[in-house]
């Protein structure tokens, strides 16, 4: 279900306990690497980045986060750098993804938006690919593993889409809102 309930707003330094609680919270740690709460810092402060606490729902109560990279980028190329959402299946993904397309290609003007996840992130990978991102490639056993007491090495996906491919999907309606 897509809820059209939804809004990112700039995260404040007051957000960041809320921020740090979600990202390490146990059923989104395997899927991320948190950050410090020195790096939330500086990606709020920081002009190159976008840092937003995703509004959800009824009454927009805080159901996430999402960071942008790249935003000043000479390239014209920003990543979505993480995005962490508490609930789940609720389609505040999905929503919030499209938000984050609209913003890149629109109001950033990207020509690239990319984004890496986790190979074992089954689920994050299908909506990727449903909103349109194709897989450019693997970086094999990259991260390590050490949640729940495991000790292994898991390999990042790299998917982007272009502007190109983002106004195609305008076109056809894929979008939602146009």
């Amino acid at each position: 279900m897509l809820t059209t309930s939804l809004r990112l707003r700039p995260t404040m330094l007051s957000d960041l306990d809320f921020v740090i609680s979600v990202e390490t919270d146990s059923h989104n740690l395997p899927f991320i690497t948190p950050w410090e709460r020195t790096q939330h810092e500086g990606a709020v402060r920081f002009p190159d980045f976008r840092h937003f606490i995703v509004e959800a729902g009824p009454g927009y109560a805080s159901a996430g986060f999402v960071i942008l990279q790249g935003c000043r980028n000479p390239h014209r190329s920003v990543e979505l750098k993480r995005i962490v959402l508490q609930p789940k299946r609720q389609g505040f993904g999905r929503a919030s993804v499209r938000l984050l397309k609209r913003m890149a290609f629109r109001d950033l003007g990207a020509h690239r938006f990319w984004l890496d996840v986790k190979a074992l992130n089954r689920p994050a990978q299908a909506l990727y690919a449903s909103e349109g991102f194709v897989e450019e490639g693997r970086l094999r056993e990259s991260v390590r593993l050490t949640a729940t007491g495991a000790d292994g090495y898991d390999s990042l996906i790299v998917m982007s889409m272009l502007d190109r491919e983002y106004q195609a999907r305008v076109a056809l309606g894929q979008e939602g809102e146009a």
